[in-house]
């Protein structure tokens, strides 16, 4: 049985607010832990007015605190945002409290665009070196301390907090292989060079002291209902999201608009139809049939599972099916 986890964005949807869609992505994560989902992770996006975790360790903790078992992180910090011992420091605490249950997945991707980046980071000094210069970094943080070490992340030295390389290019798959870390594929928004990524993570994969063979989770979207026709419904609120971001337009998410596509100009369709290639709609034996076949296509290890949905119900209802089609064991 390949472990599925999930990915939520903590939507904020038109008529609701943060706080609303923060208390729904802790309730979502309780019945994530019953239903037997191995992960709830949630990703670090900025000035953007349909997610709420921007604040990630901040989202992290309120919803580790509301669950018991399931691991929970980040999906990821986008590493560039923010000086290395920062993050050992937010996510020492955060293992500290939830001891056993913190994943740090970590990007190089900004998560917003360059005027939002000016405003986190102040400058946009850097070169590409920066970023595996500060995976590194920061994974020493986590190690024991050495002698004569003059800084050290407190709490965050000697816990081994899981780090994973984010990635939707071939770079994420490059620096994960060469480091011998964990590796997540973002296939369900950018799955053009999925293939080609999978093969550079394996084919270059150096054993590590934290994994001694490739681990690969690949995202994909799913929108499961009791009928097909609900289940396409439900998948429109995301086909919007992804029309309006790419027109420079985000915002919250909108509520089902069944007759969407029909609207698309047809280079509009073409890159949405391009965009969910890693994408199941339906009943549960469909999502059923859809998630043997993406892992007998692509070997994954793991799935990681996003389903942008404006109801709340609605929601729950379609991971309820996917870890049925998953055939995952309730706690």
């Amino acid at each position: 049985m390949t472990p599925l986890s999930i990915l939520d964005l903590a939507p904020i949807v038109e008529g609701g607010d943060a706080a609303d869609a923060l208390r729904r992505s802790r309730d979502l994560a309780q019945h994530a832990e019953a239903w037997g989902f191995h992960r709830f992770w949630l990703a670090e996006h900025h000035n953007l007015g349909g997610i709420a975790s921007a604040a990630t360790a901040v989202a992290i903790a309120h919803v580790a605190a509301g669950t018991s078992t399931i691991r929970v992180g980040a999906g990821g910090i986008m590493l560039p945002n923010h000086a290395p011992l920062v993050i050992a420091e937010q996510f020492g605490t955060l293992e500290s409290l939830f001891p056993g249950r913190i994943d740090l997945g970590i990007g190089r991707a900004p998560g917003t665009d360059q005027l939002t980046m000016r405003a986190l980071r102040r400058n946009l000094a850097g070169d590409i070196d920066d970023f595996p210069r500060d995976v590194v970094e920061l994974m020493t943080y986590f190690e024991p301390v050495k002698p004569g070490q003059r800084i050290q992340a407190v709490p965050g030295a000697g816990l081994a907090v899981p780090i994973w390389i984010l990635g939707s290019s071939l770079y994420g798959a490059s620096l994960a292989a060469a480091l011998g870390l964990p590796f997540a594929f973002a296939s369900h928004f950018a799955p053009m060079q999925m293939v080609e990524a999978i093969a550079i993570y394996r084919d270059n994969f150096q054993p590590s002291a934290v994994l001694a063979k490739p681990h690969l989770m690949l995202g994909l979207n799913v929108f499961a209902a009791d009928s097909h026709d609900e289940a396409y419904r439900i998948s429109t609120s995301a086909m919007q999201a992804f029309a309006n971001l790419r027109r420079g337009q985000p915002g919250p998410l909108p509520p089902p608009r069944v007759n969407f596509e029909q609207t698309l100009a047809p280079q509009e369709r073409a890159a949405l139809a391009a965009a969910r290639t890693c994408t199941v709609v339906g009943t549960v034996d469909v999502v059923r049939e859809g998630i043997e076949s993406f892992v007998a296509h692509t070997g994954a290890d793991e799935l990681i599972i996003a389903s942008m949905i404006y109801d709340h119900r609605a929601r729950l209802r379609s991971y309820e099916i996917t870890a049925e089609a998953g055939g995952l064991r309730p706690s």
